[in-house]
């Protein structure tokens, strides 16, 4: 019944984001466009509609799902890996890396990145702060909880140092697209966005669930998991080269966005207990409605104008985030 219900709302809330905007498109008007290229039928409805609907919105909302279902999970499976409920991919590193990369193609240029565009800097700059922070987060064929946590911070902290630099060197108009990527945003989004975005994420999802088993064991500690039979070292790895890949793919498309993968991997907790095959689900649906709503949000809170995605997620996220940590301590003093 938790399944088809947030089934039910992403479709409500992607049907919501594609009405909404400068020019309100009726719901049923949305459909009709939607009908009409899956069965061929072009040309049916007004033409405006058509390209609003078609080219524009819904290519924006379906990314939106997409980022918002990856980000969930990989932040549910580094919370299980650092054992830490403060664990997003922020904190190893990911999407600092992810932000210099398109920094410095933004202030200094592609050539300055061997020609790289944006997106592909982006994830180049990803992978690498992710290899830096395994590198130093390693101890005897392992990666300790808090070691993994303390150098995801570190390496997070020296490649901020070099983002910050590169801000102080940029051009007013370099400033701005900084700022608006560096928060994330799914505008512009087209449809050659989503298919390899949507395999990561489907190929990602189908193996972590596979393995959901083991991914309670190592949740429970390395100790619990090797008893267990399973390769800790190993399995950490797998795990976390998923999240670095499923991560960088998202930032590398839509900038950082944070919170997502903070806050939905508790609600889901709360819905479903520990059992992380449910987690990982329920958590990808979260992620599905929540990103979009977000995005709702962003555009229609100061029209024309439309903010940054990664202030609605943070508007909303930091509040929640606080009354959890103050529930948690009630509910651990009443223990």
């Amino acid at each position: 019944m938790l399944i088809v219900g947030l089934l039910a709302a992403v479709v409500l809330v992607a049907t919501v984001s594609v009405s909404v905007g400068t020019v309100a498109i009726a719901p049923d008007a949305v459909w009709s466009v939607i009908a009409a290229h899956l069965t061929g039928a072009t040309g049916l409805g007004p033409p405006a509609a058509d390209q609003i609907v078609w080219s524009v919105r819904l290519p924006r909302t379906l990314l939106g799902i997409l980022v918002g279902a990856a980000l969930a999970v990989a932040g549910a499976v580094i919370q299980a890996v650092v054992r830490n409920p403060l664990g997003d991919p922020y904190l190893i590193g990911i999407v600092p890396g992810a932000g210099l990369g398109a920094v410095i193609v933004i202030v200094l240029g592609s050539g300055a990145v061997g020609g790289l565009s944006i997106t592909a800097a982006a994830f180049v700059g990803a992978m690498a702060a992710f290899v830096a922070t395994f590198a130093l987060g390693r101890q005897q064929g392992r990666w300790p909880a808090v070691r993994l946590v303390l150098a995801g911070v570190a390496i997070g902290y020296l490649i901020s140092a070099f983002t910050y630099f590169l801000q102080t060197v940029a051009t007013p108009g370099q400033l701005q697209r900084v700022l608006f990527w560096t928060l994330g945003s799914v505008s512009g989004a087209t449809w050659q966005d989503l298919p390899i975005l949507a395999v990561v994420v489907a190929g990602g999802m189908v193996w972590l669930v596979a393995n959901g088993r083991r991914l309670n064991g190592l949740a429970g500690g390395a100790e619990l998991a090797s008893s267990l039979g399973i390769n800790v070292g190993r399995f950490q790895l797998q795990l976390m080269a998923l999240v670095a890949l499923m991560t960088g793919a998202v930032v590398a498309v839509v900038g950082g966005i944070g919170f997502v993968g903070l806050i939905i991997p508790h609600l889901a907790r709360l819905l479903v207990g520990a059992d992380h095959r449910r987690v990982l689900v329920v958590s990808l649906l979260g992620g599905a409605i929540f990103l979009p709503l977000a995005d709702i949000v962003a555009r229609v809170l100061l029209p024309p104008t439309e903010i940054p995605i990664g202030i609605v997620t943070a508007a909303v996220g930091a509040p929640f985030f606080i009354w959890l940590l103050a529930a948690l301590g009630r509910s651990g003093a009443r223990a």
